[in-house]
């Protein structure tokens, strides 16, 4: 099989934990990049990315990269590209793109326009006619990225964003993407040999991944499509193959996953049954104030709620109470926690292993980690 330059995108912070699930799936000279990894696959590792990789967003496949003086040549060398090898005239098609340090584009929507005025009149002068733009439900997405004078097209193998596994039908008023999610499991080191505690759970996003994670269930097992089945030479049977090879494991510890509103409790329910995970994780409506677990060598993940809605005394507290009750309640265990308002941290009064900046949606966040060393456990 022929191999491809791929490149799949992630959040920010999470590109190491990425590449290693490049690695695992059988990707060659990987290379870590910002917001992005780059290796190479044939067109099995293009199925193997899009439904195994649990913090991909989106997997491209490079059709050319050229270099450009003006916006004339740029346009030129576009319409140079063999569209035909590509899609069909009956197929409709959209155009992304990203721009960095251009002086030739000042913004993406131009960069796109060109790309697309190039296609068409490449497809006219070769056919006669021109396949349809549709921005709402293409078959055929091509994804532009320009920095400085250097242009790389590609194709978008996966259509919608990878993070969109298929489960999530009900979500809360802030919802974890799933894929930051997944990274954040994945960069506590949890793979499923101890108990997993998520205390302010929302509608459920870390517990259910957790869940996938632990029982080696693929994180596109619910998708119901995918971009590069609308390509030239897709192979079904090929993707079928990389299904069934995909073998779940059991799990045999604890996911406890708790929130002091029911309504939150009742969505992540009602989650964890679309992604047939819900015997795996033990749900309860409760403040983590009041929570009693018997649990050692687990990892805590908590991503304390924000918003407006908080006040500065608010958060004070809930910060406070958060490192009282890792303190007492949770020693033996390691906690990590996900805030964007890293200045209350210190409220905690617990001294970080490590810290990393991570990203939930354009919002920058700190990921921190806390072993729990206090001495003699007690439970209350």
């Amino acid at each position: 099989m022929e191999n491809y330059n791929l490149t799949a995108k992630t959040y920010a912070g999470l590109e190491s934990v990425l590449a290693k699930e490049i690695e695992a799936i059988g990707g060659k000279n990987i290379r870590e990049g910002h917001r992005a990894v780059f290796y190479e696959g044939n067109l099995e590792i293009i199925y193997k990315s899009n439904y195994l990789l649990r913090t991909a967003l989106r997997v491209f496949k490079e059709i050319t990269l050229f270099r450009f003086n003006d916006v004339d040549q740029f346009y030129l060398k576009c319409k140079e590209v063999n569209w035909l090898k590509y899609f069909a005239i009956n197929q409709s098609f959209v155009v992304n793109s990203t721009v960095a340090n251009s002086p030739a584009f000042r913004n993406s929507m131009f960069a796109s326009l060109k790309v697309k005025d190039a296609i068409a009149d490449h497809f006219r002068e070769k056919k006669g006619k021109r396949p349809d733009v549709d921005t709402r439900n293409p078959e055929i997405f091509v994804h532009v990225h320009i920095n400085r004078n250097t242009c790389s097209l590609s194709l978008d193998s996966s259509g919608e964003s990878l993070h969109k596994r298929g489960y999530r039908v009900h979500q809360g008023k802030a919802p974890l993407s799933e894929v930051l999610a997944a990274g954040m499991i994945l960069l506590s080191g949890w793979k499923g040999n101890t108990d997993f505690i998520d205390p302010m759970c929302g509608s459920g996003t870390l517990s259910i991944e957790a869940a996938m994670i632990a029982q080696n269930i693929a994180p596109g097992r619910f998708r119901k499509e995918y971009a590069f089945e609308n390509w030239p030479g897709y192979n079904p049977q090929l993707l079928e193959k990389v299904k069934e090879n995909h073998q779940t494991r059991p799990f045999t510890k604890k996911i406890y996953a708790s929130d002091i509103l029911r309504e939150n409790v009742l969505t992540a329910e009602s989650n964890a049954r679309r992604a047939r995970v819900f015997s795996a994780i033990k749900f309860q409506t409760c403040n983590m104030q009041d929570l009693r677990l018997e649990a050692n060598n687990a990892v805590v993940i908590i991503n304390p709620p924000y918003g407006e809605r908080l006040t500065p005394d608010n958060i004070n507290s809930l910060y406070s109470m958060i490192g009282e009750r890792l303190k007492h309640q949770f020693a033996g265990n390691t906690a990590w926690i996900l805030t964007s308002q890293k200045e209350y941290l210190k409220c905690i009064g617990l001294k970080p292993a490590q810290k990393m900046t991570l990203y939930n949606g354009a919002l920058e966040c700190t990921y921190s980690s806390y072993p729990l060393f206090s001495g003699k456990r007690t439970y209350q």
